[in-house]
């Protein structure tokens, strides 16, 4: 789909609707995305692409809400492009992962996707995903997730500014960054501490706002750089 015909469709959108680039150098995969989605009621498929360079053009022109991104693409990978288009705009990216991308979800996390899925997904996981970060929150497919801590645990010593921006929490407030490190969902860590969802929903916000985090995503990766999770926790 090129830009003109993208641009064409963007002036449909309504407000409560949510805007969406699908971005994947395979014609099926693009399109089958875009057929799921722009079926919905609430979102709309504004703009395709079929590289990383032409995602990052098309996202800056039509600044839409959301921007699946594939990983693995010609041109620039959906790292970089997530990174250019974090930079640039204020489209949320959902990035799509095959079972042996574990080298690319580090780096697009930290480039500023705020969620990964799996490409063999079911569709009501791909709608449901889309919502979720249009409105602001992170979503990390569990197996990715598990991926994830796996390779942040092997990845190195901690980094001692990190570390030491531990002491900026409280002790419940550490309890709850180490269970969100570690792949827990707030009723799990709830489970844990003994204390409501709502508690937990609290704790993790002040986590977030103290550490200037983005997302739970980016707690995950908090947790094993400052040291607060090690291999062979839990």
């Amino acid at each position: 789909m090129n830009e003109t015909r993208a641009t064409a469709r963007a002036g449909s959108t309504g407000g409560a609707v949510v805007r969406v680039v699908v971005a994947d150098d395979q014609e099926l995969f693009r399109g089958g995305f875009s057929l799921i989605l722009g079926a919905e009621p609430d979102i709309e498929v504004v703009g395709e692409a079929a590289d990383g360079a032409e995602a990052v053009r098309v996202t800056e022109a039509l600044r839409p809400d959301v921007v699946l991104m594939d990983i693995r693409m010609p041109a620039l990978d959906g790292v970089e492009a997530t990174s250019r288009i974090r930079a640039t705009t204020s489209a949320k990216v959902l990035v799509l992962t095959m079972f042996d991308d574990d080298e690319y979800v580090h780096d697009a996390l930290k480039a500023g996707a705020s969620g990964f899925l799996l490409k063999d997904m079911d569709r009501h996981d791909l709608i449901r995903a889309v919502r979720v970060v249009a409105a602001g929150q992170s979503l990390l497919a569990p197996t990715v997730t598990r991926r994830l801590i796996d390779t942040l645990a092997g990845s190195g010593r901690p980094v001692p500014r990190l570390a030491a921006r531990l002491g900026e929490l409280t002790a419940r407030e550490i309890d709850t960054l180490r269970l969100l490190a570690a792949g827990l969902t707030n009723a799990e860590i709830a489970e844990v501490l003994v204390v409501s969802e709502h508690t937990v929903k609290t704790h993790v916000s002040s986590v977030l706002t103290k550490l200037g985090l983005r997302d739970r995503a980016q707690a995950v990766v908090f947790g094993y750089e400052s040291g607060l999770v090690v291999p062979g926790d839990g």
